[in-house]
């Protein structure tokens, strides 16, 4: 091995093991900062010795075993009076060493679990005796495993500057005596929002750099994601940690479509979401079901996730679901009340409600110290007084806007900005409608029954108007008057669909300075009236649940289809072999999906599997006859009965809960599953958790059955 071949594997091994190696050498010394010390020189010992012997083959634990070794040296030569210590220091000395034992069960023999430790060490690292700057530097040389000159590269700031936060911030923790320990009751809390702010912090510097010329910084996102990840590992029951993950996850999963080819950034509402990365969508709405199952108050990174996940769960900008991101921002700024926060919520409400309900909520915010300099502020008044047609108004906001930012990329993109309100000011009459709408509908990330769709209503409207009318001398009376005699008799969901499309081509078209007003904003959205499914009443389940007599299979059945709130069908496809039993889930080969259950459904799945290994998890009757072939994947190989069909699965329901249904028909497997979704919306779940919960793929197949998806409580 070469010694940049050496190099090279250390340092990979370093950022992997470091905390939990720093971590334990902090429980052993108690000072942190001599822990590093005492790591670093066990990586020195490594340069000087594997380009000689190799690699070996537990690295971690032969690291951890010279750290060991020079924390003896280090006690013994410091001639400590406390005798625990002096009882390890000689049980660490006459110990064999077993330089490949697993780093987990060095440290496990010293005094509980190695992730105890990583979890103290982010609680030191994160400690309000430091500044937020020293926080972030120690928390990720630390925790990190990132060497000063990577932590100065990241934030574009120099390698010296970080060198003396991070020796301040060791300097600053050992002056206070702070124990290396995780604190209890409400100063665990107030630690906990420390660290969660923390990697929050650094995730929003990767994602939206505040410095430099890239509009991105992928590094510090995918370090955040592991320190948060990590973090949800040692805090499973924190809804708050799982909130942070989740919407991370959620973030980062539009990364790919955050910037077009010459690196320009693209606005959410134009951006491709075929790019949007699906595993990364999934891992955050997993994420936020973990947050509500552990229960509490929602909390300011739980609310933030559902945002992001209603967002995700649109199929396309027009889709999304405002008046829901809305509530979630009055709800956010109840728990979070930072001007940030109310001018995300007017950017929401100016989706919601029209641009200018956005700017009122907006102006009252100019005062703000806390926004005194803060570039988004001009940004989104100016893209709001586009939205308006006060293009020379929006044009300086733009430019103040650009002159704020530090960020090259941003202050280019705001520049073009500024340029396009300036030529919509001084050119009112420019680019026709036709115009406007063939570039609308040429926007690569509009699929194309999306374009079909949104074409119908264009076109109508260019009948009425005239395609070569001026796209800024289209007035939204006008628009008003063709909505009324094309639509005005339409049912509310034809309407509503059709003033959707307007309203994704005028700010479209607005924000490019084309338009003079919100051409969508006379138009209300129309009440859709459906008949909704009544879901089955809480008490009536409670009955069925413990009426007796009911067979395992059905039992099991009912109670996973109401607590899973999947298709029948996806439940019925299970097979014994693709449980997870102790996670109480199983997974859904042809869906790619898992269906979850609760206590009711893990109790009885026992009763239910017997000695069975394999094959179909609900078992038919009886063995098929002799001239029915079943496929091999619907028989069970310990009976030979195949696999419970739909149609007899909802005879046997219909038949058992003929008392309990008023109109005396009998309940259906789909208004079980159902009424799990309805009662869940009354609890308060916001509609994308429903949704990854159950399989539905648009809120508007949602509401049939859930009268209330909202995020607030």
């Amino acid at each position: 091995m070469t010694s940049g071949d050496a190099h090279r594997v250390i340092d990979a091994v370093w950022k992997l093991e470091s905390a939990r190696i720093v971590a334990g050498l902090a429980r052993m010394v108690g000072d942190v900062g001599l822990a590093e010390e005492l790591a670093q020189e066990a990586v020195l010992a490594a340069l000087e010795q594997w380009p000689e012997s190799g690699t070996p083959d537990n690295p971690g634990a032969w690291l951890t075993a010279i750290a060991k070794r020079r924390a003896i040296d280090h006690l013994r030569r410091e001639d400590r009076q406390d005798r625990g210590r002096e009882r390890l220091a000689h049980d660490l000395a006459t110990r064999p060493d077993e330089g490949t034992r697993d780093v987990d069960a060095v440290l496990e023999a010293l005094d509980g679990e190695v992730g105890d430790d990583v979890l103290r060490l982010m609680f030191v690292s994160c400690h309000p005796v430091l500044s937020t700057e020293s926080r972030v530097a120690l928390t990720l040389r630390l925790v990190g495993g990132l060497r000063t000159d990577e932590i100065a590269r990241a934030f574009l700031i120099s390698e010296p500057a970080v060198a003396q936060r991070i020796v301040r911030a060791k300097r600053a923790l050992s002056e206070a005596g702070v124990p290396f320990e995780v604190p209890a009751g409400p100063e665990r809390a107030a630690r906990l929002g420390s660290v969660l702010d923390v990697i929050y912090l650094v995730f929003n510097e990767g994602y939206a750099a505040t410095a430099g010329d890239d509009l991105m910084r992928p590094s510090l996102c995918l370090e955040a994601l592991r320190l948060g990840r990590v973090l949800a590992g040692l805090a499973p029951d924190d809804a708050e940690v799982h909130g942070l993950v989740a919407l991370m996850e959620l973030q980062q999963s539009r990364a790919a479509a955050r910037t077009g080819p010459s690196g320009e950034p693209v606005p959410l509402h134009e951006q491709n979401r075929g790019r949007w990365d699906p595993l990364l969508i999934r891992r955050g709405f997993a994420a936020l079901l973990r947050a509500r199952e552990a229960g509490g108050p929602l909390g300011p990174y739980v609310l933030q996730a559902a945002i992001a996940a209603c967002h995700a769960g649109a199929a396309s900008a027009a889709d999304t679901d405002w008046p829901q991101i809305a509530a979630l921002y009055a709800a956010l700024a109840r728990v979070l009340p930072t001007p940030v926060v109310q001018l995300n919520r007017a950017v929401a409400l100016a989706m919601a409600d029209g641009p200018r309900a956005g700017l009122d909520l907006a102006d009252t915010l100019a005062g703000e110290p806390a926004l005194k300099g803060y570039h988004l502020l001009p940004a989104v008044r100016a893209d709001l007084l586009a939205r308006l047609g006060r293009h020379a108004e929006a044009r300086a906001e733009f430019e103040r806007a650009a002159s704020l930012t530090r960020n090259g990329a941003e202050r280019a993109i705001l520049l073009t900005r500024a340029a396009s309100a300036a030529r919509a000011a001084e050119a009112p009459a420019g680019v026709t409608l036709a115009e406007a709408v063939r570039g609308f509908l040429a926007r690569a990330d509009l699929s194309a029954g999306t374009v079909r769709s949104y074409g119908k209503t264009l076109a109508r409207l260019g009948r009425h108007l005239g395609e070569d009318a001026p796209l800024a001398e289209v007035s939204p009376a006008r628009v008003e008057e063709v909505f009324a005699a094309a639509w005005g008799s339409a049912a509310g969901a034809t309407w509503n669909r059709h003033r959707a499309a307007l309203r994704s081509f005028a700010g479209w078209a607005a924000g490019r300075g084309w338009t003079s007003a919100d051409l969508a904003a006379p138009l209300d959205r129309r009440p859709e009236p459906r008949g909704r499914t009544r879901p089955i009443d809480r008490e009536r389940l409670a009955a069925l649940w413990e009426r007796p007599g009911i067979a395992p299979r059905e039992r099991a059945l009912w109670r996973l289809l109401y607590e899973s709130a999947a298709p029948a069908e996806w439940a019925l496809s299970l097979d014994v072999e693709d449980l997870d039993v102790p996670g109480m889930r199983g997974r859904v080969e042809a869906r790619d999906r898992w269906v979850r259950w609760e206590a009711g459904t893990a109790a009885l799945l026992p009763l239910l599997l017997g000695n069975r290994r394999r094959g179909p998890l609900f078992l038919a009757d009886r063995r098929p006859g002799p001239g029915r072939v079943l496929p091999a994947a619907d028989l069970c190989p310990h009976t030979g009965r195949g696999r419970l069909s739909y149609e007899r699965a909802e005879y046997l329901f219909k038949r058992a809960t003929r008392d309990l249904d008023p109109d005396g028909d009998g309940y259906t497997l789909r208004r079980l599953r159902h009424s799990r979704l309805a009662h869940l919306g009354e609890d308060g779940w916001p509609a994308p958790m429903l949704m990854s919960l159950s399989g539905h793929e648009s809120v508007r197949s949602l509401h049939p059955f859930v009268s209330r998806t909202a995020g607030a409580p």
